[in-house]
């Protein structure tokens, strides 16, 4: 019989900077429910490892997946919901007792929370990176009415293979070239993140009407913010997709609402010196 606690937890490489058990546990405690989320350091060659090891564990409900492992997850998954067609990356996994793993993705409705909350409305957007969480946010912005988007990529074979499984208008470019004018920016790429160069683009061509989006957390501010707080535009900081994707998992893992009234209590302590 199990000692332990029921938990969940999140994956990744690395894995040391996420604030995901902060915000699940601030949860779970708010609700008193008898479980606990961690972290745990999962390298690429160690993936299909790490899912075995976990299946055969009855007080594993599931995990959330960050970098590097949004993609490569749906190999060790069953997608009743055609996530692989529809988005093509997962960013959380779900496990009941006996049952298959199920992968789905709350990235895309994570993100969206934010942008709806401030009733925005655009029809184009310039979108920075390529990886799994642009692939999510390429579909909630697909999904909500964006009918032009431009890829900013290291790579233009994937930029533009981002595009076509879109299936909208658009163009791709690279990190140098100058931003078209759009309503929307958002930074989905490592740039920015503690250890990395920043983002700072040329930031003149966007409208001011314009809202500038940086999924990066750590820092919160990010020099691409700063820049648009400056320029008078519109912000969104990578707490609010992360706490809004966040309240999506916990239902699935813990089968309760996430207490969102406690959303500026939760930021607090998000923000506090570790």
């Amino acid at each position: 019989m199990s000692q332990q606690r029921p938990y969940a937890e999140v994956i990744g490489d690395p894995i040391a900077h996420s604030k995901s058990p902060t915000i699940h546990n601030f949860w779970l405690e708010a609700l008193g429910i008898d479980a606990e989320y961690r972290k745990t350091h999962v390298r690429p060659d160690e993936l299909a490892a790490y899912f075995l090891r976990r299946r055969a564990d009855p007080d594993w409900l599931g995990c959330n997946i960050t970098i590097p492992h949004k993609v490569a997850a749906l190999e060790f998954v069953d997608d009743p919901g055609g996530v692989r067609e529809r988005i093509g990356a997962i960013n959380t996994v779900a496990c009941e007792t006996g049952g298959p793993l199920i992968g789905t993705n709350t990235d895309a409705g994570g993100f969206l929370q934010p942008l709806l909350a401030r009733k925005w409305q655009g029809s184009s957007a310039i979108l920075a990176g390529t990886g799994g969480a642009a692939r999510a946010i390429g579909f909630a912005l697909r999904s909500v009415g964006v009918s032009a988007i431009t890829i900013v990529a290291r790579d233009a074979a994937k930029g533009h293979a981002l595009l076509e499984k879109l299936g909208m208008e658009g163009d791709v470019q690279d990190f140098a070239a100058p931003l078209p004018a759009a309503d929307l920016l958002v930074n989905s790429s490592s740039l920015g993140m503690v250890g990395q160069p920043p983002y700072q683009p040329d930031l003149r061509a966007l409208p001011d009407r314009a809202v500038v989006y940086d999924i990066v957390y750590a820092p919160l501010e990010t020099p691409l913010l700063a820049a648009a707080r400056a320029r008078g535009l519109e912000t969104v900081d990578g707490l609010e997709m992360l706490i809004g994707q966040a309240a999506l998992a916990f239902d699935i893992f813990f089968d309760a609402d996430a207490p969102r009234a406690l959303d500026a209590e939760l930021r607090e302590r998000l923000l506090a010196p570790a």
